[in-house]
């Protein structure tokens, strides 16, 4: 007996761990497969975003600094026309260059100079209209300036560059490589993540993101060289997209207001001596008519708080800080993500396997919040987690775990049905599922048990049935059955069998109950109290046939049994055999001798614990069994309260 309980129980946890691990492959597998066919980016990018906004300002830019054409600036310069503002910027240069910057930008493209577009209006040759633009050429002569160009596809799809003017980039030290592409390119979402270091890779014209151009002067590399490393962090010189490390939202990067460095004396400011070996980028800002927005990852709307689009000159800022401080956010090693995502699968499947539906939806809730918290947390060091193939992989678990006991539970449910027969409660079958789920079983081979077992019979049912026609017999027995059992079922107990007008029902099998003594003796009682009731529906049935009063005797009896699924191969059913099942009959037998409603044994009435409330007793001969049997007459149970 041993050795097949043994085996039976390694059956059943061989069958959880195929389970868990069909559960967990699954999940697993068809999460990283739609992590790896892009159908979790939406998703990956709302996360992305969201993350952004939560962390807020996530460090001081280092490395460079913006110089704001602001409002203020307008003002200050409102009566000359932005194309001749190039003494100007020239002016801003220098005070720039004097605090020791490394690299200025100018974000403002200028097709012609304001000398040449003169010369076009045919005016009379004066000094001023050869020498407008001296101070501006100076300043580029002087290097460590870059300027901007733009790359334009037409709606042909002819690809043509808005580059300055040559009269400008040919003073630059390095002419045409020291001009940079401002151009950058969303996402399908129209928001703004990531950013292109090398945008052509064509000689002769500048082929290099204006950023990248100044974070390599500042880096004093060669931006021809095939490849780059800057912050600790190797660039291709390839056409490669980087993550953009946003240092925080509009704002966050340090700026000086333009109208400041043209003040005089501005050399002596604070803030123009914090220029000292920062990248200083001019770009306009606070001013919608010349104002370059892009969506960016702070521009998501989420609940309380607000939304902001950023300037091109301040995400080419962000963009110089990302390179020169080695700081993307990167998403972690393949290999790391997948593992991630399988121990996550088998984490849910191994809950959900354990667990109620109903608590297995939470579980599979904080789960999913648990994986957005330790993404937000790497998030917060520069790493991005699969937040959605994780999320996904948890639903996934949830989902097939629910499938299978949808149609385990129910092919189980048919089974036991099939097995213990229609007089099992509902309660019980879930019972034995859930015990079932827990690696716990009923052994159909043949197992032994203590139970307490209980037969109940019609006192002179030969009489009545004398006095009844058959299908008249057959309707009381109904009626009768549907009765009696409702106080056995109640009590969880199992009605095994009805045998003629008999009752055989027992109790700890085949669900074990500690209290199943207890149990069987309120059964008993409550089938008394339906006996008394159908007593009155006799009356009203069958009246003036002359039938005698009805009435039923009860015996209850607790021992050990053996249990098992016996019979042929055409008819089998669960039910139990030996000594105790008999002492019960021949107990119920004696109700009539001793006039006792309900007999039972007195080691079911001690077993049954306090409360039980008994008449007489006597020491009886039961049939079939050596020795007498100490019975007692049961008249109630007391409950403590």
């Amino acid at each position: 007996m041993g050795a097949k309980r043994g085996a039976l129980h390694l059956w059943i946890h061989l069958r959880r761990w195929r389970r868990f691990a069909l559960v967990t492959a699954l999940a697993a597998a068809l999460a990283i497969g739609f992590d790896a066919r892009g159908l979790l980016v939406g998703f990956d990018d709302f996360y992305y975003d969201a993350w952004h906004q939560l962390a807020g300002k996530r460090r001081e830019a280092q490395h460079v600094v913006i110089v704001s054409v602001d409002d203020a600036t307008f003002v200050k310069l409102k009566d000359d026309p932005l194309a001749f503002w190039q003494p100007h910027f020239a002016q801003a240069m220098r005070v720039i260059g004097g605090a020791g910057a490394r690299v200025t930008g100018l974000d403002f493209v200028y097709a012609t100079s304001a000398e040449t577009w003169l010369s076009r209006l045919k005016l009379p040759d004066t000094e001023i209209s050869r020498t407008y633009d001296k101070p501006f050429r100076e300043a580029m002569a002087a290097g460590n300036k870059v300027l901007v160009g733009h790359l334009i596809q037409s709606s042909d799809g002819k690809v043509d560059l808005v580059l300055p003017p040559p009269e400008h980039y040919f003073l630059l030290p390095h002419q045409l490589q020291d001009v940079g592409l401002a151009n950058l390119y969303p996402d399908e979402d129209s928001i703004l993540r990531r950013f292109y270091p090398v945008l052509i890779m064509q000689e002769g014209v500048p082929g290099l993101g204006f950023s990248t151009r100044l974070a390599l002067y500042a880096a004093g590399q060669d931006p021809q060289a095939k490849s780059w490393n800057m912050g600790g962090i190797g660039i291709a010189h390839a056409l490669q997209s980087r993550s953009i490390g946003y240092v925080g939202p509009t704002g966050s990067i340090p700026r000086i207001s333009m109208a400041r460095l043209l003040e005089p004396g501005a050399e002596n400011l604070p803030e123009v001596k914090a220029l000292k070996d920062k990248v200083v980028i001019i770009t306009a800002h606070d001013s919608s008519s010349l104002q370059d927005t892009h969506l960016t990852p702070y521009s998501r709307g989420l609940p309380g708080i607000e939304r902001s689009q950023m300037t091109g000159g301040e995400v080419h800022a962000n963009i110089v800080e990302t390179l020169l401080s080695g700081r993307y956010p990167h998403p972690v090693s393949r290999p790391l993500a997948w593992a991630l995502i399988l121990a996550m699968a088998a984490l849910g499947a191994a809950l959900f396997l354990r667990t109620h539906p109903v608590w297995g939806a939470l579980i599979g809730l904080v789960l999913a919040l648990a994986a957005a918290l330790a993404s937000y947390a790497s998030f917060r060091s520069d790493s991005v987690l699969p937040t959605a193939a994780l999320q996904f992989s948890v639903l996934l678990g949830f989902l097939f775990t629910l499938g299978l006991r949808l149609t385990g539970e129910e092919r189980e449910r048919a089974r036991l049905r099939s097995m213990f027969g229609s007089y099992v409660s509902d309660e019980v079958v879930d019972l034995l599922i859930a015990k079932r789920g827990e690696g716990e079983s009923v052994d159909l081979q043949g197992e032994e048990m203590e139970v307490t077992v209980l037969f109940s019979d019609i006192r002179n049912f030969t009489t009545i049935s004398q006095k009844l026609s058959p299908h008249e017999v057959v309707e009381m027995l109904n009626e009768y059955f549907g009765r009696v059992c409702a106080p056995v079922l109640r009590e969880r107990g199992n009605v095994n069998k009805f045998i003629g007008d008999a009752v055989m029902a027992m109790f700890g099998s085949p669900v074990a109950y500690p209290d199943h003594a207890r149990r069987a003796i309120r059964a008993g009682l409550g089938m008394i109290i339906a006996a008394e009731e159908f007593r009155g529906w006799m009356r009203n049935r069958f009246p003036d046939r002359g039938l005698p009063e009805f009435a039923i005797g009860v015996g209850i009896h607790t021992g050990p049994v053996i249990s098992g699924d016996i019979g042929t191969d055409r008819r089998r059913e669960y039910t139990i055999i030996g000594d105790t099942v008999n002492t019960a009959s021949r107990l119920e037998g004696m109700t009539k001798e001793l006039g006792w409603k309900i007999v039972a044994s007195r080691h079911t009435a001690e077993m049954a614990g306090i409360g039980v409330i008994a008449g007489d007793g006597n020491s009886i001969m039961v049939k079939g069994r050596s020795g007498e049997i100490d019975v007692v007459e049961i008249l109630g149970v007391q409950e403590p309260l």
